[in-house]
């Protein structure tokens, strides 16, 4: 008889570990990198910097711009009156903001889909005065080898007056910044008429340091920090992303293999030579303000400002070869496949922004700068008159949106001997009263318990301005 073969599977016996001698620590956040911005040339460069200017120059001078004796845009809080142009606005009509808020974050939404972070290197506050700061850096310390040379050496006269210049005008702007915000909530002439006489309220003064800190340390220290680590919108916005959407990219199959080479070498040289058309000049990471290689691939961390394009197209026109290494194109296009720019989800964003738009400028053209609202005596059904006629009590609230003052005549219909007591009704501009009326009615004509009435409230300043509240009258219950 064969003997079974066995095989021995006892385990190893577990080795004893030895702690190393010295404590091993590591480190739970990673130490910034300064990032020295390089200043480049293009034509996205030239549109991103007039759109930076227009919107810098639109947000410091709205506020002293008056219109009807008073400033174009002004949020008077403790008045509970947003003025924007020549509307004003109350919190009762909050909903408009809200529907606004809506259509912005709509077209936020559809921007993403079409070409990704644009509106971040673009238009996006934090990016404008991040680049304003960088501007400043640029004139006052100089090119980026110049600074990083300033910074290495030790204290001198040089170093300590350029030091000083840049953040003291960092400093100025943020302090114009924050006057400026507040400004919005509260007259700014006499604003900074008021602030270096310590006459303006406290909570100006907190505001204004408020905005004047948090500018200069986001814009002139934090920078890409808050683009990488604090926007909210860095974290989401991949999921509106899909391989059509237009997106700042290094065309891999073009470019590689990098490395350099003669300058004389013709493209069609390098290519014989086995060259990709990136040198590897490390200029796209230079002028990138976040710090990333947009050669690795796509990234979160990219504003899509087109620095790196700028840079690429600058290096391509001195070596003779094709520009758009880098460029705007979609994640199909790199693969050699078709891109559907015009396609259902960009279209449904846009329909959708359409039909919004549509609506809020309907609602704002049709806004009635009145509103009112009746209501019934709650602690008693109805009374009889001395002369045996019906009467209710009602409670109307008149609120004046408008910004003159106006004239009301109340109306009541519903009954044939419907009256009213007084029908004539002052409110003042951007004001609300209430106001008590009794309405009285023949008790021959009351056939139910309830019968529909309708108020009628009418400017007679503007014809236009006219609203109507319904409400009920109570009879004899008996009948």
């Amino acid at each position: 008889m064969e003997k079974i073969p066995t095989q021995d599977v006892t385990p190893n016996p577990v080795g004893h570990h030895t702690p190393p001698q010295q404590p091993v620590t590591q480190e739970m956040y990673a130490k910034r990198r300064h990032i020295y911005v390089r200043e480049i040339k293009g034509i996205f460069q030239k549109l991103r910097r007039s759109t930076n200017w227009a919107l810098m120059l639109m947000f410091f001078l709205l506020p002293w711009i008056k219109l009807g004796g008073r400033p174009l845009i002004l949020f008077d809080l403790p008045n509970r009156e947003f003025h924007i142009f020549s509307a004003t606005f109350y919190p009762q009509e909050f909903i408009l903001l809200s529907w606004l808020l809506i259509i912005c974050a709509f077209g936020l939404f559809f921007i993403t889909v079409f070409a990704g972070r644009v509106w971040c290197g673009y238009t996006c506050p934090q990016s404008v005065w991040t680049f304003l700061f960088i501007w400043l850096e640029h004139r006052i310390e100089g090119s980026r080898n110049r600074r990083i040379k300033l910074d290495d050496q030790p204290m001198t006269a040089d170093k300590a007056w350029r030091k000083t210049a840049k953040h003291t005008a960092w400093l100025l702007i943020a302090l114009a910044t924050g006057i400026t915000f507040v400004g919005y909530f509260t007259p700014i002439r006499d604003l900074v008429a008021e602030l270096p006489t310590f006459e303006a309220h406290g909570w100006s003064y907190f505001w204004v340091g408020f905005f004047l800190v948090f500018t200069y340390l986001n814009a002139g220290w934090l920078r890409e920090q808050v683009c990488i680590y604090m926007c909210p919108y860095a974290r989401f916005q991949s999921v509106m992303f899909d391989r059509d959407t237009l997106i700042v990219s290094y065309d891999e199959s073009r470019g590689e293999p990098r490395g350099h080479r003669k300058k004389g070498l013709s493209h069609q040289e390098a290519r014989q030579a086995g060259y990709g058309d990136c040198i590897d000049c490390d200029l796209c990471v230079q002028v990138c303000p976040t710090g990333i290689d947009i050669r690795d691939g796509l990234q979160y961390e990219c504003i899509t400002c087109a620095a790196c394009i700028d840079a690429c197209d600058s290096v391509m026109d001195k070596m003779g070869y094709p520009r758009g290494l880098i460029r705007y194109t979609t994640e199909n296009a790199l693969e050699g496949k078709k891109s559907h720019i015009m396609r259902p989800r960009l279209l449904g964003y846009f329909a959708a922004l359409v039909l919004m738009i549509g609506t809020f400028a309907w609602a704002i053209n049709d806004r009635m700068p009145l509103n009112f609202d009746a209501e019934r005596e709650r602690t008693q059904l109805y009374q009889t008159t001395r002369d045996g006629l019906i009467s209710n009590v009602f409670t109307l609230t008149i609120r004046n949106l408008d910004d003159q003052d106006h004239t009301y005549q109340l109306s009541v219909s519903g009954l044939p001997s419907l009256a009213l007591e007084s029908n004539m009704i002052d409110v003042p501009a951007g004001e609300s009263r209430l106001e008590v009326v009794t309405v009285t009615a023949s008790p021959d004509e009351l056939q139910q318990p309830s019968h529909d009435i309708v108020f009628t409230l009418q400017a007679q300043q503007d014809e236009r301005i006219r609203l109507e509240r319904d409400a009920r009258f109570l009879g004899d219950m008996r009948r």
